[in-house]
């Protein structure tokens, strides 16, 4: 039996969508529903033994009245938003719960593979290192990467970084992100405006060296971040802290000639200011140091920004679902 939390979310969905491919059925679905049930469309025509509510699965949990052999948890549920002010939600929601997932997976003998992200690097000063000791001098600018960056430190102080894995995602986007509102990708966001009016907005720069549209991400397309899953899933002797991202830092005025050329448009864009709450807390550039993969083994090359957001486009299209 395998376990996926945010198994309804974007890269859980997508996550189980692979292992369908892969022939497995006997798979657990934790999440929540959103208000408006989008979320649904994400499970649709996908095999899956049972979904539980987070509550519900926790409850269980920690009453251990989860039976069965359990060979791998793969845990994605969290609170992704990095604009939310309620600490406290983030603490329960993404720090706790986590906790009590890797103990349930270690009590069950469970691979455990787990969602960090690159929002535990803040703005990137200490660079983008996923070494074992870099870990500690993480900086995150908001309560999402705290969040984040205090389960990573506990699993440090647990000494558990031998015995599971966590990947720090950098700018995921890809199909089954249609649910996720203001925090879809620029991508997903900007697809009707582009076709539909022939023109996108873009962040003015706030900062000296970067001119407008040239803050830089590390943009990793869902597929290629569901491949780094699998790998870990089936190389069960290597655990750790890994980088999952491209290598390649690309600029948001790279991001809308693609997306413009895959819709086929004239490429137009506005430069608007950032909001004021946000200048203090933007990442200008990050870019993910990629070598601790590749000398696990990771030997697969990453789709292009350009092939990414053609491929996506072609889903975006319908809001087809993976």
């Amino acid at each position: 039996m395998i376990i996926v939390t945010g198994g309804a979310g974007f890269i859980g969905s997508c996550i189980v969508s692979r292992l369908n491919e892969l022939g497995h059925r006997d798979i657990i679905i934790v999440d929540h529903w959103d208000e408006q049930g989008l979320k649904k469309k994400n499970l649709v025509g996908k095999s899956f033994q049972k979904f539980f509510d987070k509550t519900d699965f926790l409850s269980l949990v920690l009453a251990d009245k989860i039976e069965g052999e359990i060979s791998c948890i793969i845990h994605m549920g969290a609170c992704s938003s990095t604009t939310g002010q309620d600490w406290e939600y983030y603490l329960r929601n993404n720090f706790e719960y986590s906790c009590h997932m890797a103990q349930f997976a270690l009590k069950k003998k469970a691979r455990f593979i787990y969602a960090s992200s690159a929002a535990t690097y803040g703005d990137g000063e200490n660079g983008y290192s996923d070494d074992q000791s870099a870990i500690l001098s993480c900086k995150p600018l908001n309560f999402y990467g705290t969040s984040k960056q205090m389960f990573d430190e506990w699993i440090l102080q647990e000494d558990l970084y031998a015995q599971v894995v966590g990947l720090k995602f950098f700018n995921v986007f890809g199909p089954n992100e249609y649910h996720k509102g203001e925090m879809r990708s620029v991508i997903a966001k900007a697809y009707g405006r582009v076709v539909g009016e022939g023109r996108m907005s873009l962040f003015k720069s706030h900062r000296e060296g970067f001119g407008d549209g040239e803050q830089k991400r590390d943009f990793i397309y869902v597929k290629d971040a569901v491949d780094i899953v699998r790998f870990f899933m089936e190389h069960s002797q290597i655990n750790g802290i890994f980088n999952v991202g491209t290598g390649q830092a690309r600029s948001w005025n790279d991001l809308a000639h693609a997306l413009f050329d895959a819709a086929g448009k004239k490429l137009q864009i506005e430069y608007v200011d950032m909001p004021e709450q946000l200048r203090s807390r933007y990442q200008y550039f990050t870019q993910a140091d990629m070598a601790n993969l590749r000398r696990v083994g990771y030997e697969r090359s990453f789709t292009s920004l350009e092939l990414a957001i053609s491929d996506y486009v072609r889903y975006l299209k319908d809001e087809a679902f993976l």
